[in-house]
């Protein structure tokens, strides 16, 4: 995490080799690649290679999957699909909001559910997920195939914080995305955008007081070294998009378009079953390793001070993209009500 300046040299070596190649051939080549923006073993990439194994299971495509920083930070994998170069990409909204505006309805606090079981039969069934943001992906040259959730946000901070007026002016780390930043104006504290290099240094260097990620990505990144006081405010799930770039999809035979959603598919079950227990493994694995940690969980009434704040999240979510985004904000909330 301190060696950004390395993978940024690396980065632009990678992406030279990969522009030198032709695009046409790449997109029918046999060898379909695959970039993701966690680490090995992480979410996003076990969901790639069970992607992977499937594809190579069932016809004589291989998968080559790239991890954080082999070719670059979420940007850099994004410009990479669009362009071609890469056929499949997994990008969080966090940072496809900056193309996709209603991507970001993800971070309006407090409107997603924190229990596992209703999430999972959220992303299962609703039309939102499933039926409208296709569509908007569509608009960017992007063929959604699956999204899928990570786990439940927690903030670190370098100390407790059970209160909006405990947030007031704690720089909290916030990915390039201008609705979080809204989120966490609304709960008082500064947002201050950095990409994914820089935060452990940040946090290190005391640049930023705090920031939020799943549990298991705190635990993985070490960020709970730098920020060891941890905040379980039941504010939202971390949520990812998993996509090819559409003219290489459009491209494939009826016969190969379906071997790539029956593989985003197969990856979706196997992530679900991944993720079942998984934040108490990586919170056990983080009060192991450090006697400086700690943990607090909001009570109803803690929740309920921060909870208040979210409709002014939700106006400048309506703000920043229209009647586009009321419709999906509507569809969101009716999703939700249908599972709950």
């Amino acid at each position: 995490m301190t060696k950004n300046k390395t993978l940024r040299k690396l980065v632009g070596a990678s992406c030279l080799s990969l522009a030198a190649m032709s695009v046409v051939n790449l997109a029918y080549a046999d060898t379909w690649r695959y970039a993701h923006e966690e680490y090995d073993g992480d979410v996003q990439d076990v969901y790639a290679h069970k992607f992977k194994e499937y594809v190579e299971e069932n016809s004589d495509h291989n998968v080559q999957v790239f991890r954080f920083g082999e070719l670059g930070e979420s940007d850099d994998i994004m410009e990479q699909t669009q362009a071609g170069i890469l056929q499949f990409v997994n990008q969080s909204p966090g940072f496809t909001g900056s193309l996709i505006p209603e991507a970001q309805i993800f971070f309006i606090p407090y409107l997603m559910p924190t229990d596992m079981e209703t999430v999972i039969t959220f992303f299962r069934e609703s039309q939102a997920i499933n039926e409208n943001f296709p569509k908007l992906y569509a608009e960017q040259g992007l063929e959604l195939l699956k999204m899928y959730p990570e786990g439940e946000m927690v903030v670190t901070a370098d100390e407790p914080i059970t209160s909006p007026e405990e947030f007031s002016n704690k720089k909290i780390r916030v990915m390039t995305n201008p609705l979080l930043s809204a989120t966490y104006e609304a709960f008082g504290a500064v947002p201050t955008p950095l990409p994914w290099g820089e935060v452990y240094g940040a946090l290190q260097t005391n640049m930023i007081d705090g920031q939020e990620n799943p549990i298991f990505w705190i635990e993985s990144g070490g960020l709970y070294e730098v920020s060891p006081n941890l905040i379980f405010t039941g504010h939202g799930w971390f949520t990812t998009a998993m996509m090819a770039n559409q003219d290489f999809f459009n491209g494939l035979s009826e016969e190969e378009q379906q071997l790539v959603r029956d593989a985003a598919d197969y990856a979706f079950e196997e992530i679900i079953e991944h993720i079942d227990g998984l934040a108490d493994e990586a919170l056990a694995k983080i009060t192991e390793a450090s006697d400086k940690v700690t943990v607090t969980r909001l009570d109803e009434k803690q929740i309920e001070a921060f909870r208040e704040r979210s409709p002014q999240v939700e106006e400048r979510f309506i703000e920043m993209t229209g009647d586009s985004g009321q419709q999906l904000l509507d569809q969101f909330k009716a999703d939700l009500e249908a599972v709950q």
